[in-house]
């Protein structure tokens, strides 16, 4: 119903079809015609070796805990799998505030 590829390309500077077709989607997206697309990026591997210190707790890397967003009050069951072991995290419980009852 419109102008041909071709003659659009020339008219506005576009060297391939691709950079047509993506110059179009931006614009239906601009003009809320379509839902934009979400650019996420790739998540960044990270370290994952745990070592043990000689009071036998485990260190977990830095960039690994700041990945996962733990903080010092994480807490995390740990199950023993045959030879492995299993961290799974848990919630806190709440605090419960106490109260004195009125007479």
């Amino acid at each position: 119903m419109g102008k041909p590829s071709k003659e659009i390309m020339q008219q506005f500077g576009f060297k391939s079809l691709g950079a047509l077709k993506v110059a179009y989607m931006d614009a239906l997206v601009a003009l809320d015609k379509v839902p934009s697309i979400k650019k996420g990026t790739r998540e960044k591997k990270v370290n994952n070796i745990v070592g043990i210190n000689s009071r036998g707790s485990l260190i977990i890397p830095k960039k690994l805990v700041d990945s996962l967003s733990l903080d010092e009050t994480a807490l995390f069951a740990v199950e023993k799998k045959g030879e492995d072991l299993c961290l799974k995290r848990k919630q806190r419980p709440p605090k419960t505030i106490l109260r004195k009852k009125r007479d």
